[in-house]
């Protein structure tokens, strides 16, 4: 009874998370402009969506965003990892407190994140734009590529390093050929998770993106609801986003799973 109420609980949950993907997805498949209202199958806005026939501004609102997502993505992998390596090689007690100061971000509310980013630029007479968005989506995204990391590093033979010196490597070659192939699906990891934070975001790019016109994918969207309806392209352009994320992500399980096997046998 205890298993049946378990699973039943399980797929209730699973329901509720992904039910609204699902009827997204479905409604990508329509020329309705209304969401709900099924008028037949159609890939029309699929067909708009890359042959330029939807807004200029939404065109540009996920240009923006992938290009923030992906130079915040990849300075975040960067310095999470280092942050890591540091973190590791700490002694107990300076480690737990810095494991404890890289949590404190991530249980940090956005908008609390976004306002003290804000203040900060304002402060220092930084004008907010690109750069700013950038800055605000490495500050959010490092800690959770650092935790991602972590795993890699306390699974790892912690010998390996000084073995790499004792034979005659530098530290940059040790670092580069024995410590990153290690800690690689750690940082593969924390990329794509800090690229999806990055796309997701809206709470902290509110607050640090200026009055230059500057657009993301998540303010486009929150501007476009204000006035009353979303624009019907947005509906195919969530599915082919949740596509990716979803198949990059069984990529890499099928990779880390087939890795664990060669090194267990």
């Amino acid at each position: 009874m205890k298993k049946f109420f378990a699973q039943t609980y399980l797929w209730l949950l699973l329901a509720m998370l992904y039910a609204p993907i699902l009827i997204i997805a479905i409604f990508s498949f329509t020329e309705a402009k209304v969401l709900g209202n099924w008028t037949g199958f159609s890939t029309k806005l699929y067909t708009s969506l890359f042959t330029g026939g939807v807004h200029h501004s939404l065109l540009g609102a996920i240009e923006n965003t992938l290009i923030i997502a992906l130079l915040a993505a990849s300075i975040s992998t960067l310095l999470g990892g280092v942050a890591a390596i540091g973190i590791f090689n700490l002694r107990n007690r300076q480690k737990m407190i810095m494991n404890a100061l890289n949590n404190l971000p991530m249980l940090n509310p956005d908008i609390i994140t976004g306002i003290s980013l804000f203040l900060l630029f304002v402060s220092f007479g930084i004008t907010q734009g690109y750069m700013t968005v950038i800055l605000a989506h490495v500050t959010f995204c490092t800690p959770y590529v650092v935790l991602c990391v972590m795993p890699r590093l306390q699974q790892m033979n912690p010998n390996i390093y000084e073995a790499a010196l004792d034979l005659g490597a530098t530290p940059f070659q040790a670092l580069c050929k024995v410590l990153l192939p290690e800690l690689k699906p750690g940082m593969i990891s924390g990329f794509i998770l800090a690229f999806t934070l990055s796309i997701d975001d809206f709470a902290v790019t509110i607050f640090t993106i200026g009055t230059e016109g500057l657009e993301t994918l998540s303010t486009y969207i929150y501007a476009d609801a204000r006035k009353g309806g979303l624009t019907p392209e947005l509906r195919p352009l969530s599915t082919i986003i949740f596509v990716t994320v979803l198949l990059l992500l069984i990529v890499i399980n099928i990779r880390s799973e087939r890795a664990n096997k060669t090194k267990k046998a």
